[in-house]
């Protein structure tokens, strides 16, 4: 890449400022540039950057073929929106849980990636691949969207098992069990030599698991012996190992904003024969790092259950490889980033809202937290091997999203 189409990528990436309201437009969404891959570029963007249209946006408020909503074989039902952001790429909207037999109950107001960091072992490049997403969705084939649904080419909704949602024997009873199923969503996005598979699943109990595949070729960028791996015939050749730390923004509303608070939860106690919980309530904006037996909550104490209880979504990130950057990549130095909202807080580096901070190290700055926003750091260390051969096979990297006390008892 030339230093004169960095300057370009740089401009272009740092126009527009996403409206309060969660559907794109061509004022809300205006970025639009070749897909590339994004090295670092300034926090914050000059003024009178020139503004381009946006990429299909969905019809307000949610019209076909931009709503989703599926009844899973155990009845559970998931309504949802999505729409395809110039910026995030695949973004849904308006999620709302129904468990059988059950009211329904509202998720999230939205979710989307806020980043794909790229740093290579060697110190340089260090990418950050999301920045025009949208741009570089791929056309779907029917074989990428087994039994389920092409929207506009570019989205997949699927079903697919997810295998025992429980087995119990019963002793001198019968045995019983049940399989369990996922809705699925999913976009393909070609960012230079890699496809990102960007997926989201929800299951018939309530959860969520986002989730990004990397797959595609591998760059082809060689290295000495101590930043890579002998790839090939011989060992001369070595492809450098890199990090891809992947982010999402999560917008929670547990039957709207109102009342929404982010706990922590750790158990105290190494080698000993007790623990204890402690709790931990975010009342200002805050980083946190994973832990053992550590875990966070989004809880609505106004939301019950049939046991009075309290609804909540649990978040665990203990599958991260924790990657921490040089100073100038202080947005990697924790797992969980808990904000208040704010319209122009996008991506989670090279934010593009000029009048917003440059990355979410820098959103956390003290407020009163008053509608949460999440924003969940995963790393996977990619150190190339020769199975990685021509197509690489997928790797996945992601978390999950767990309902406490949403029901009563087992929904499935």
């Amino acid at each position: 890449m030339t230093v004169s189409l960095r300057l370009i990528l740089s401009c272009a990436m740092l126009a527009g400022v996403l409206g309060p309201a969660q559907t794109a437009s061509a004022a809300q969404d205006p970025l639009a540039m070749p897909a590339a891959r994004i090295p670092a570029v300034p926090a914050q963007a000059p003024q009178g950057t020139a503004v381009a249209p946006a990429v299909r946006a969905p019809a307000a408020p949610c019209s076909a073929p931009y709503r989703i909503d599926r009844t899973l074989p155990n009845g559970a039902r998931w309504q949802l929106c999505w729409e395809m952001r110039t910026i995030e790429g695949l973004t849904l909207n308006k999620v709302v849980y129904t468990p059988k037999g059950n009211r329904p109950v509202s998720v999230l107001r939205s979710t989307a990636l806020a980043q794909i960091h790229v740093p290579y072992d060697s110190g340089t490049p260090r990418y950050h691949d999301i920045g025009a997403l949208g741009q570089s969705a791929i056309p779907l084939l029917a074989a990428d969207c087994p039994g389920g649904e092409r929207r506009e080419q570019s989205v997949c909704v699927t079903t697919r098992p997810r295998g025992h949602a429980y087995l119990k024997s019963g002793y001198e009873e019968p045995s019983v069990s049940a399989q369990g199923h996922d809705l699925v969503v999913f976009a393909a996005f070609q960012v230079g030599w890699y496809t990102y598979l960007v997926e989201w699943a929800f299951s018939d109990d309530g959860a969520i698991t986002p989730r990004v595949g990397a797959t595609g070729s591998l760059a082809g960028s060689t290295t000495t012996a101590g930043h890579g791996w002998p790839i090939g015939v011989g060992g001369r050749a070595f492809e450098e190992s890199h990090s891809h730390n992947v982010f999402w923004r999560l917008d929670f509303d547990i039957q709207g904003k109102a009342g929404d608070v982010v706990e922590q939860y750790d158990f105290s106690g190494t080698r000993t024969a007790k623990r204890k919980l402690k709790r931990t309530t975010f009342t200002k904006e805050a980083k946190a790092l994973n832990r053992r037996t550590r875990w966070w909550r989004v809880v609505d104490r106004g939301v019950r259950n049939a046991d009075g209880h309290p609804v909540s979504w649990e978040l665990n990130n203990s599958d991260s490889s924790q990657y921490r950057g040089p100073a100038g990549e202080a947005f990697t130095r924790a797992d969980v980033y808990v904000t208040d909202y704010r319209s122009c807080e996008r991506l989670a580096t090279v934010n593009p809202a000029p009048r917003c901070a440059g990355s979410v190290d820098r959103y956390v700055n003290g407020e009163r937290i008053t509608d949460p926003v999440l924003w969940v750091n995963v790393g996977y260390h990619h150190v190339p091997r020769d199975e990685d051969a021509d197509p690489m096979p997928t790797h996945w990297q992601g978390f999950r999203i767990t309902p406490r006390d949403v029901t009563a008892k087992n929904p499935h």
